[in-house]
């Protein structure tokens, strides 16, 4: 996947309709009514023959016959004449082909393999980009293209629509035209084969044309490709998404509508914040809440003032915020003072500010004021209701002259009605203030701001270390792993399950086997305290529900005598069920510990995904849950826990003190690169986990495993790489470990930064730059291992800690063509070989990718420089500016083997 020839599908300078016909309302003749009727600057052939011409335009035959290979070729004949035209336009050099036929999936061939499947292959043999099948085609307004059978014509503007669902593109198009909303790009996937969402974010995340980037989607097909595209893009503008099948019955509608399956809607929701991309559930929100990004300041916080003149207005406000999980802002006792001095003495004297209905433009701009400079506020809403005593206008008018002369206070306005405050709307749009008409849509749009900070945060936040360093015993978990394999798969039991928990740092509590009665009883006598008996059966899943638990049993009698009538009772319930005997285990005295879930499941979209909730026996009937993708840091699954209700009860209430956050959130983290390190594991549970103060404990658990492929191939992200770990010796003596970055580098690489010659930081940066923003920071530590890759050079220091010496970077395109490198090593190591095995490291790495060249720019007065990369293969092919050269390295090629300088 990548934007290879993408900008033949999406700016072509000549079209070919195949299939062009002039019978009424068959998709070949409004395609080729579309076309002519837009400004499309390019010639339209179009190919038939049954027709000379077809709306006025000289026609051939087929396409052998055509006067120059289009660029892009709209084919809408049927399934069977499709790939010999492929095939011909392949030859002749056409790159990009829309398919507008449907059924291409059904149709076989006689060796058995579909049609589609055979275009799919002659696109690959000919580089040639397929949108479609079953696609209703593109529209570029800003090149007058509507290269598609859509009944309505798009306005020119800056966002881009991607769909999966041409009904929707239909009805988007008339719906938008309506509200004078124009795009950069509509393009309806169509069945998605070819050209996918991975593809077109990566090309809308760069056009300079798009402002933002708006998604329906009803399934993913490449998760990988999918997730490194909206990660990038999201970096750059908003990207905003609906996503078809929240509920199952819409899950499987989709599925059958895309024929992919749709996944759970809690990991597509997990995937989007992960991203940075914004959520919304509906296209009159989706089109709202980019207008909101666009006209909105970025929030600060979440605390909102409303100011109206009705009661009513403000307090279905109130109510909406506190539904949508918002925060109205307490007003501090000096606000209220000042509110005092200038409002009536009737007013509400709180929050929302109720001003009375006879409230004029000059009272609201007082209130309003005061409101934005209170620093308990983040953002005012203001909202209006029509009276017969106050001009809608003449307010409306007001709020936007305070707001320019207070450019950084964050307003929102909502003028509820309709014909009377009309005009009152259309002067707020004018002045670029975010209005809405109803309260509801109003805090709608306060809620997307901050859900679009936060996810934009994720993308940007450094993420904390963990509590403690742990090295997991991956050996003792391979083997327990390998055991369970070797019997063919399926379940680990729960001693097992806990004993690869524990190889990997989580507390379990202290659990035996026994195969009796009498060994249970003979276990429990040597333990000397309470314990817990459970049976042990790989087909029973939920123990308490066949009266398979017993706790707070006393000594060897009890517990022999629980252990017959366990027997006996689960023989009875589940009579099929396969009994391996009893776990014996330590009862665990926690009083007050909260009891959690935390598991990793499989999602056939995302892969492997990390949950976490409110566990114990009701733990389906509470619901209380969220999922993230792994790799997690300890960032991450403070986020993953914050977003559910038993999060409130860990702070701690009536006299219970906290839980330790940090122990959850490293078990989780551990839970994470268990499943990183391990493709087998499909399921796995604990519930309960025990929290509190003192930290987590396991009490159950259980993991299925089966046979998979080695690697990460499985991971919607790519986890950090730590097979390109190495260690390497500088010529002073001292080693230094050479790694991928990570995140949590961005500390150290504001160090390194600052130590720096002012001659270093030219040659690297071009410039003068005493220090890089967090943000620009974020991004040079924060990659994709997928798309880019940066290798540090860092040494323990005496004192402790660690030091940042040096450090290479590539950003590779996504068609894996070209990677851009830079490195920057400090100039007191300058001769230590640091910066050369850095260079030649990341050459390998290319290399071992498949990437073709590496390209680099350096200073023409930087001569050591330009002699070291050319030593190691680089080649001068341009020069920019005059003053700076373009190297690059062709990595086919043998690598040099004469000696070359140390840098």
């Amino acid at each position: 996947m990548s934007t290879r020839n993408l900008k033949s599908l999406f700016r072509p300078q000549s079209i070919a309709v195949v299939g062009a016909t002039t019978k009424a309302k068959s998709i070949g003749a409004v395609v080729m009514r579309n076309l002519l009727k837009g400004d499309f600057a390019g010639p339209v052939m179009p190919v038939t023959s049954e027709y000379a011409s077809v709306g006025g335009v000289l026609a051939y035959p087929d396409v052998a016959c055509l006067p120059k290979a289009p660029d892009l070729a709209l084919i809408c004949t049927p399934p069977a004449t499709i790939p010999t035209t492929l095939r011909t336009l392949g030859e002749r050099g056409t790159k990009a082909a829309c398919i507008m036929t449907h059924g291409l999936h059904h149709a076989v061939n006689d060796d058995g393999s579909t049609i589609l499947e055979e275009c799919l292959a002659i696109g690959r043999t000919h580089d040639m980009r397929i949108l479609g099948p079953n696609s209703m085609g593109i529209l570029v307004p800003g090149i007058g293209l509507n290269a598609s059978y859509a009944h309505e014509s798009a306005l020119p503007g800056k966002l881009a629509f991607v769909s999966q669902s041409g009904a929707l593109c239909t009805a988007v198009l008339d719906w938008a035209r309506t509200k004078e909303i124009g795009f950069s790009h509509f393009i309806h996937l169509g069945d998605t084969e070819g050209v996918d969402f991975g593809d077109v974010l990566d090309y809308l995340g760069s056009d300079p044309s798009t402002r933002a980037i708006l998604l329906y989607i009803e399934s993913i097909h490449e998760r990988r490709n999918f997730m490194s595209a909206a990660r990038a893009a999201a970096r750059n503008k908003p990207v905003l998404a609906i996503k078809a099948g929240r509920s199952r019955e819409g899950a499987r509608a989709a599925a059958s509508h895309t024929g992919a399956l749709a996944g759970s809607d809690l990991v597509f929701d997990a995937a989007m914040r992960r991203a940075g991309m914004l959520r919304v559930q509906d296209i009159e929100e989706i089109f709202g809440a980019v207008e909101t990004l666009a006209r909105s300041k970025p929030m600060k916080g979440k605390r909102l003032a409303i100011l109206t003149n009705g009661g009513g207005i403000g307090v279905i406000a109130a109510d909406d915020l506190a539904e949508m999980g918002g925060e109205l802002a307490v007003l501090p006792e000096e606000v209220i003072t000042k509110l005092n001095a200038i409002l009536p003495p009737n007013w509400s004297q709180g929050n929302p500010v109720d001003i009375s209905a006879d409230a004029d433009g000059e009272r609201y701009v007082k209130a309003l004021n005061i409101l934005s400079e209170c620093r308990a506020v983040d953002a005012v809403l203001v909202m209006y209701a029509p009276t017969a005593i106050s001009d809608p206008n003449d307010v409306a008018a007001a709020i936007v002259k305070t707001s320019k002369d207070r450019p950084r206070a964050n307003v929102m306005t909502c003028w509820v009605g309709n014909q009377a405050v009309a005009h009152a709307r259309h002067l707020f749009g004018g002045a670029g203030l975010p209005t809405y008409d109803t309260p509801r849509a109003a805090i709608q749009a306060f809620m997307h701001l901050l859900e679009y900070r936060k996810n934009q945060e994720l993308l940007m936040e450094v993420p904390a270390s963990a509590p403690t360093d742990f090295v997991p015993d991956t050996k003792r978990a391979r083997f327990l792993i390998d055991e369970a394999m070797a019997k063919g798969g399926g379940n680990l039991n729960e001693p097992e399950a806990k004993a690869v928990l524990e190889a990997y740092g989580i507390p379990t509590v202290e659990t035996h086997v026994a195969r009796t009665p009498a060994l249970a009883a003979k276990i429990a006598s040597a333990m000397k305290e309470a314990v817990a008996l459970k049976i042990l059966s790989p087909d029973i899943m939920h123990k308490s529900d066949v009266g398979g638990v017993m706790l707070n049993l006393q000594g060897p009698f009890e517990v022999e005598k629980a252990a017959h009538a366990m027997l006996a009772r689960v023989k009875t319930v589940y009579p099929e069920a396969r009994i391996d005997g009893f776990t014996v285990q330590t009862m665990a005295r926690r009083p007050g510990a909260q009891e959690l879930i935390c598991g990793v499941a499989t999602d056939p979209v995302f892969g492997p995904v990390v949950m976490f909730g409110q566990g114990g026996i009701a733990v389906e009937v509470i619901a209380d849950r969220a999922m993230a993708l792994p790799p997690l840091n300890m960032n991450l699954a403070a986020e993953l826990i914050s977003r559910t209700r038993v999060s409130r009860l860990l702070e701690g209430y009536r006299g219970r003190p906290p839980a330790n956050k940090e122990a959850i959130q490293l078990a989780l983290v551990q839970l994470s690169q268990l499943v990183v390190d391990f493709p087998e594991i499909v399921e796995l549970d604990i519930n309960p986990l025990f929290a509190d103060a003192q930290g987590v404990l396991a009490l159950d658990a259980r993991m299925v495993v089966a046979p998979a492929k080695a690697g990460t191939d499985r991971l919607a992200i790519r986890p950090y790489p730590k097979e390109l770990e190495e260690w390497f010796t500088m010529t002073d003596g001292r080693k230094t470990l050479l790694r991928p970055l990570r995140p949590e580098d961005e500390p150290n690489h504001h160090v390194f930064v600052s130590k720096l010659t002012p001659e270093d930081i030219r040659f690297r940066f071009f410039g003068l730059v005493h220090e890089l923003p967090h943000s620009e920071m974020a991004r040079l530590t924060q990659i994709d291992y997928d798309r880019e890759m940066a290798f540090i050079g860092e040494i323990e220091l005496p004192e402790g800690g660690k030091e940042t010496l040096g450090v290479v970077r590539t950003v590779t395109d996504p068609d894996n063509e070209a990677a851009e490198f830079a490195i920057v090593v400090r100039s007191d190591l300058k001769g230590s070989g640091l910066g050369k095995r850095l260079l030649v490291k990341m050459i390998e790495y290319c290399r071992s990718r498949g990437t073709r060249t590496i390209v680099g720019q350096v200073l023409k007065d930087n001569p050591r420089m330009l002699g070291f990369v050319k030593h190691l293969g680089f080649l001068p092919i341009r020069t920019i500016d005059g003053d700076i050269v373009e190297v690059e390295l062709e990595l086919n090629k043998e690598p040099p083997t004469e000696p070359d300088p140390t840098l």
